[in-house]
């Protein structure tokens, strides 16, 4: 291969390295309402509404942020969770402590109104579930040692945990709740499950792949966005990925991609593969990767609310959308190379598959997070999976936005 060959491939990775069945024909770069369109497509067909109603909700949906980040700022001492509504009509919550009544009011977004409904007698802030998480995080382990995660739910103000059948058994009725809000100081939900946290990192055969030197085998990931350090450019995966990766073309060419560094603990789950190379800051967006869309924005995860709807681009399961259910979620066990800090994000599918790791969670243009793991039934199903915040990519390294 040439250097100028070389060079070119690299130059493409961004556009590319999102792939999962190769095509013959380039790729087409979408326009903002395009990207939209599809995306609206497909909330139309889960929540059985007109195109032109869908396209309405999630522009609404992207321009009430601004307004309910005021709201967490004026009622922080107070509030207990955020969440959007989408049956039977369209609404952001806003779940208060304390019983002064505030009154609703209504917003103009997205072309549409937009209520936003206020509760009030909440037991608990959010900042008071998310410090017990943290603190009796060792202690719910030892009362619950297969306890599969714990969360916030913003819509009812309760500390969520995902307890294993063998755990509640060991309970009498009532008896676990009671016994976990004594241990946490804060209201509890008890969801009853048998399932099964890991890292979506083990499938061959895709466009990004490596060998693991412990046992020689080769995994695959899916790349997320294009990141810049101010000197360099560089493509971002989950870091439980291999770190020597190889980019295949749908041509059938390869490149090796410079592995640059890994961040893999707590609340990161990011690897950086580096070039000097100019680099396109776009995206594929559909199973078929014939679709590409360009970075224009990014969604904090403190602005992330409950019943966002996102979507998701991976190497295996390609390209889905639903919404969001839990924004301070804690997967369990080791998967953070230690304790994992309440800060993924969960998704209910539908799919979450091995190659997914790594792989674009946005909406329209605005990116959100890259996939880190997903929990499994014991058939296999997926139940949801759960993305880093694009918030903590490597320090010195931000999205390239075009």
């Amino acid at each position: 291969m040439t250097a100028f060959v070389n060079k070119l491939l690299i130059s493409t990775v961004a556009a590319v390295l999102l792939a999962g069945t190769a095509s013959a024909q380039p790729p087409r770069l979408q326009t903002a309402e395009e990207a939209l369109a599809q995306d609206a497509a497909e909330y139309a067909r889960q929540n059985q509404v007109s195109l032109e109603e869908a396209e309405a909700r999630l522009r609404a949906q992207e321009e009430s942020v601004a307004v309910t980040d005021s709201i967490r700022t004026t009622y922080r001492h107070r509030l207990a969770g955020i969440s959007v509504e989408h049956s039977p009509a369209y609404r952001i919550v806003v779940l208060l402590t304390g019983s002064e009544p505030v009154a609703d009011r209504e917003i103009v977004a997205g072309g549409m109104r937009v209520p936003i409904v206020f509760r009030t007698r909440a037991a608990a802030t959010a900042h008071q579930i998310y410090s017990a998480m943290m603190q009796h995080r060792e202690a719910i382990k030892g009362a619950l040692p297969n306890v599969s995660g714990t969360g916030l739910d913003p819509r009812s103000g309760e500390l969520v945990l995902m307890v294993k059948t063998r755990d509640a058994d060991r309970f009498g009725p009532g008896e676990l709740d009671a016994a976990m809000e004594k241990l946490t100081g804060v209201p509890v939900q008890i969801r009853l499950i048998d399932r099964e946290d890991r890292n979506l990192s083990v499938e061959g055969g895709a466009r990004v792949a490596g060998i693991d030197p412990a046992n020689g085998k080769s995994y695959a990931c899916t790349t997320g966005f294009v990141v810049r350090n101010g000197l360099r450019n560089g493509i971002v995966t989950a870091a439980h990925c291999p770190d020597a990766l190889t980019y295949y073309s749908p041509q059938g060419t390869k490149t090796e991609l410079s592995f640059d560094g890994q961040w893999g603990w707590r609340y990161q789950d990011v690897q950086v593969h580096a070039t000097q190379e100019a680099l396109r800051p776009v995206f594929y967006a559909d199973s078929a990767k014939t679709l590409l869309r360009t970075v224009t924005g990014a969604r904090p995860r403190t602005s992330t609310r409950a019943g966002d709807f996102v979507c998701r681009r991976g190497e295996t399961t390609g390209y889905s959308c639903a919404q969001v259910e839990l924004v301070d979620y804690a997967p369990p066990g080791d998967l953070c190379g230690g304790p994992c800090d309440p800060v993924w994000v969960t998704v209910p599918g539908p799919a979450c598959k091995g190659g997914d790791s790594g792989a674009p969670i946005f909406l329209g243009t605005v990116a959100f997070g890259i996939v880190k793991g997903g929990n499994y039934s014991r058939n296999g199903t997926c139940n949801f999976y759960y993305y880093m915040s694009t918030d903590y990519l490597p320090t010195g390294w931000g999205l390239l936005q075009g």
